[in-house]
């Protein structure tokens, strides 16, 4: 079994675009990077079309979440909240000031994924870039498929958003939570928290709807 790398913008495209089964080849180690947001991948998806079709449906699909669920590691933390729609909520806080402590909230039901969430680019530290570098990581990674940010301000503007890295937060949150197949009905909040947190959030959703199937 091979292991692909950057899976979560294709991830989320798919997902927020309600696309649940797709057959995805990809040649190499890891899914293009493009842009450094999803919104390649949605107007691709939006082209082609989607094809209804029949399929055995997961038994864990119809699970309502009735308890919240809370991951944590320090200060950072993601959590499943029941609630009668579904939104997305997220907090960061960055020292630096270009960045700075932002929140959004976005539902799935008022914004669409394609204009409010897709086109956020992920972005990085400035500081963190070199020393990625230095450890012979993103050797493909430019300032045209990453937002950077130094302690002047960003190195590559202008923003697609005034709150842009908050929203690929977002982003990567759904294309995380998307290796469920379908995720329950849930309020998913999430302050500074990871692709790890994010994953230990997915898992722990599974493991309390496998749970609940084996009580009914």
């Amino acid at each position: 079994d091979g292991q692909i790398r950057t899976v979560e913008h294709l991830l989320a495209a798919l997902a927020g675009m309600g696309a649940d089964n797709a057959r995805i080849e990809v040649d190499g180690p890891e899914v293009p990077l493009l842009d450094g947001s999803a919104v390649v991948w949605v107007e691709a998806i939006a082209h082609t079309g989607l094809v209804p079709q029949e399929s055995k449906q997961d038994p864990t699909s119809s699970f309502v979440l009735e308890q919240p669920i809370w991951v944590r590691h320090g200060d950072a933390f993601a959590a499943a909240l029941p609630s009668a729609e579904t939104r997305f909520s997220y907090g960061i806080d960055f020292e630096e000031q270009a960045i700075g402590n932002q929140w959004y909230s976005w539902s799935p039901e008022a914004e669409s994924f394609a204009t409010a969430i897709a086109p956020a680019r992920t972005f990085g530290l400035a500081r963190q870039v070199d020393q990625l570098r230095q450890a012979g990581l993103i050797k493909g990674g430019t300032l045209e498929n990453a937002l950077v940010c130094d302690r002047s301000g960003w190195l590559n503007p202008p923003l697609r958003f005034t709150n842009e890295p908050v929203r690929h937060k977002i982003l990567d949150l759904v294309g995380d939570l998307s290796l469920l197949g379908t995720w329950p009905k849930a309020h998913y909040l999430a302050y500074k928290a990871s692709h790890n947190l994010h994953v230990q959030l997915a898992q722990a959703l599974k493991s309390e709807a496998l749970a609940t199937l084996d009580k009914s």
